[in-house]
C-alpha cells in the first residue's frame, strides 16, 4: 500500500513538473498564448448567447428560467473543462499508439498515464473554466437560493464529483481505443456530448433519454440531481430522490472503473510495431 501511494506521489510529481514545462513552452510565444486562451472563451461563451438570444423570445424552457439554465450551464462547462484540463490528453492515445510514440512512453519510468495527461499540456483550455465559471456567478447571482451549509456543501461536491465523472469518461472513452486503435469520435460523443445535453433542463428530453443519462452514461449527476437540491425544485420525473445525493458514490464508481479499465488496457497492450 505504501507503495503505491509513493508510485502516486510520483506520478503526480511527474505530471506538475511535465505540465509546467509545456506551459513554460507555451508562454515563450505570449500573444498566440493569449490569442488561443480568449478564442476557447470566446468560442465556449457563443453557447450561452444563442441560449440568452433564445429567451429574448421565450420565458422559459423545460420550465426553467434563464438564471436555472446558466447554473446548469455554468457547472457543467466548470466540470468538464477541469477534466478537460487534467486528463484531456488521453484521448490521443489511438493516435499515439498507430504512430508507435506510446510505446516510447513505457519504457519511461514515469506512469504512462501521467505521461499521457501532461504531453503537450494546453493551458488555454483554461479559458472554457474561465467561461463557465463567470455564468455559473452571474446564474447564483440572480437565482433565488435559500442558502445554508448543506446547499453550500452540495455546490462545491457538484463540482468535484462532476469534474470527476467527466475525468471517467475521459479515461474509459481512451481505454476503449486500445481495442478500438482509434475511437476518440466515439468518446467525445460521451463527454463534450453529454455536456451539451446536460447544459439544459433535462426536462426538454424523453423520460427514456433521461434515464439513460442516469444509468447508462451517468452526466445527469454532474449538475441535474444537485441542482434539483440546490434551487429546490421538485423531480418532474418523479425518480428517487436519494439521487439527488448520489453524485460522489457515482463518480468514485467511474473513476475506479476507468482506473481498473486502464490498467488493464496497458498490461494487455501490443505494440503495433510501428
Amino acid at each position: 500500500m505504501a507503495d503505491r501511494v509513493a508510485r502516486v506521489a510520483w506520478d503526480l510529481r511527474a505530471f506538475t513538473i511535465l505540465a509546467g514545462m509545456w506551459v513554460r513552452v507555451g508562454w515563450s510565444y505570449r500573444t498566440s498564448f493569449v490569442v488561443l486562451t480568449l478564442s476557447s472563451l470566446v468560442i465556449t461563451g457563443v453557447d450561452f448567447v444563442a441560449i440568452v438570444i433564445m429567451f429574448a423570445n421565450v420565458d422559459a424552457l423545460g420550465g426553467f428560467g434563464l438564471g436555472e439554465i446558466g447554473f446548469l450551464y455554468g457547472a457543467t462547462a466548470v466540470c468538464l473543462g477541469l477534466a478537460d484540463l487534467a486528463v484531456g490528453n488521453v484521448e490521443r492515445l489511438g493516435r499515439r499508439v498507430r504512430l508507435g510514440t506510446f510505446d516510447a512512453m513505457m519504457v519511461r519510468p514515469v506512469g504512462v498515464f501521467a505521461q499521457m495527461c501532461a504531453d503537450e499540456f494546453a493551458f488555454r483550455r483554461v479559458g472554457r473554466i474561465a467561461q463557465g465559471a463567470a455564468v455559473l456567478a452571474w446564474s447564483l447571482s440572480v437565482v433565488h437560493v435559500d442558502w445554508g451549509p448543506a446547499r453550500l456543501a452540495m455546490l462545491g461536491s457538484m463540482l468535484v464529483c462532476g469534474a470527476a465523472i467527466f475525468l471517467g469518461l475521459f479515461v474509459l472513452g481512451a481505454t476503449f481505443q486500445f481495442v478500438s486503435g482509434d475511437a476518440s469520435e466515439v468518446a467525445n460523443a460521451f463527454t463534450y456530448g453529454g455536456n451539451t445535453m446536460t447544459q439544459y433542463p433535462l426536462t426538454i428530453y424523453p423520460t427514456e433519454v433521461v434515464k439513460a443519462l442516469t444509468f447508462l452514461v451517468p452526466v445527469a449527476f454532474v449538475n441535474w440531481y444537485p441542482a434539483l437540491f440546490i434551487l429546490d425544485v421538485p423531480d418532474p420525473f418523479g425518480l428517487p430522490g436519494w439521487l439527488r445525493f448520489a453524485a460522489p458514490v457515482v463518480a468514485l464508481v467511474l473513476c475506479t472503473l476507468a482506473a481498473l479499465a486502464w490498467r488493464t488496457g496497458v498490461r494487455h497492450y501490443r505494440s503495433t510495431g510501428s
